[in-house]
């Protein structure tokens, strides 16, 4: 690093000056050598060659000792291929056109990037990055040296295709188009509004609309048909959904993939729901893996003794379920969840599908099956708002879960 070159501001200012006077070189003291010219201005110096009193062709450019740009010039502009080092330090070798760098290649301690830059020598534009002590790469766009815009992102575990903010990770933004799964999820809300009873008409299930919680991009008009439903059947240890049966039976013989769900409660422990989720509900040969439902607000979390506590009941669900009904629950839980305790618990987040509510218009960065994207759709057949999910996949996607994942 000590052979590296750091411009400070005021050496940037005075950098920038002079690169003006270069204009006027009649005004310097020089010394020619044949087609070689010595320009000095201070603690700058140029040596390179000239034409009609500007730089023209192969020159360099000092601070001291220190080679600051050597290249081509045009006109006494910095035009054509070079080396130069950023305020950084980092080397860069590239291509100059009318005094401004627009592509190169760029190498520090930590890796290389090759790609556009901007006229104060950051990554802007369309460029690659790859480390050099770890197998980590990206392509796509960056602004002023982060990561901004659309890209593709590679690690040893993990792929990435989406956007970017400032070096974030936003997600990919899903098109919805009638060639996408959707399903809903639907508990006694669907038929109790208020003190109205309303009942699901099966035969008219259509999705109708996505909900407008989050921003969306839709092709062609929504008018999708329901390919899966949930319902809930349980929660903690004695609620039950008086209108589970009924909705379950309706929804086989109308043709939709079914699937139960149980409500977790921190009243009790995982054992005692699991054995009452079991007794309670149907798992018949094609339905869909079970889901356990986790929504606890962090006071019900601090009651039961904390995350550790929480995620032991959670695991005891889960293996109950899993060795009775023969498949791998699926659990459900919000990004919110997913951002503070998920970390907690890496055995969880590889090991089983996760369902995740997040109702923003990025797709979920986890081991995602389904996204619950809006609260808010409609669907014909069904009178006020309805959960509105998206399968993970197209279809051929979709029938290797049909496949391997139902229940046998």
């Amino acid at each position: 690093m000590s052979h590296l070159f750091f411009l400070s501001n005021r050496e940037i200012g005075r950098f920038l000056g002079f690169i003006i006077l270069l204009l006027t070189v009649s005004s310097c003291n020089k010394i020619e050598h044949d087609d070689q010219v010595m320009v000095h201005n201070g603690a700058y110096s140029y040596q390179g060659q000239m034409l009609n009193g500007q730089y023209n062709g192969y020159g360099e450019l000092s601070l001291n000792d220190s080679v600051v740009y050597a290249g081509m010039w045009r006109q006494g502009k910095r035009y054509g291929n070079g080396v130069c080092y950023d305020s950084l330090g980092r080397r860069i070798v590239g291509k100059w056109h009318a005094d401004t760098l627009v592509s190169g290649t760029r190498t520090d301690s930590l890796g290389t990037y090759v790609g556009q830059f901007n006229r104060h020598n950051q990554a802007s534009g369309v460029g690659t990055y790859d480390s050099l002590n770890a197998n980590n790469h990206y392509e796509g766009f960056w602004h002023a040296d982060k990561r901004d815009g659309f890209g593709f992102a590679s690690t040893e575990r993990k792929l990435r295709l989406g956007e970017w903010k400032e070096n974030h990770y936003l997600g990919e933004r899903m098109v919805y188009t009638n060639q996408r799964i959707y399903g809903i999820d639907i508990s006694r809300f669907q038929h109790d509004i208020g003190k109205k009873h309303y009942p699901i008409n099966w035969r008219q299930i259509r999705i109708t609309h996505l909900g407008s919680i989050s921003k969306k991009i839709i092709q062609g008009e929504v008018n999708y048909p329901v390919s899966f439903c949930y319902i809930k059947s349980t929660e903690g240890t004695t609620i039950r959904n008086k209108y589970y049966k009924s909705d379950y039976r309706n929804a086989k013989k109308n043709r939709i993939h079914c699937g139960s769900y149980h409500f977790f409660s921190i009243n009790s422990s995982g054992k005692v729901q699991a054995e009452f989720f079991l007794r309670n509900t149907f798992f018949q040969k094609g339905d869909f893996p079970p889901v356990l439902d986790l929504e606890p607000l962090p006071s019900q979390i601090k009651k039961m003794g904390g995350t550790e506590v929480m995620f032991r009941e959670v695991r005891t669900w889960m293996h109950i379920v899993e060795h009775r009904i023969g498949v791998r629950p699926i659990l459900y839980i919000n990004q919110a969840f997913v951002n503070k305790y998920l970390p907690d618990a890496a055995d969880l987040r590889s090991r089983y599908n996760i369902w995740i509510a997040r109702y923003g218009d990025y797709k979920p960065d986890v081991h995602l099956i389904y996204w619950q994207l809006s609260p808010d759709g409609r669907i014909q057949g069904i009178r006020g708002d309805v959960d509105i999910n998206v399968f993970n996949g197209y279809h051929d996607r979709f029938e290797v879960f049909l496949n391997a994942e139902r229940i046998k």
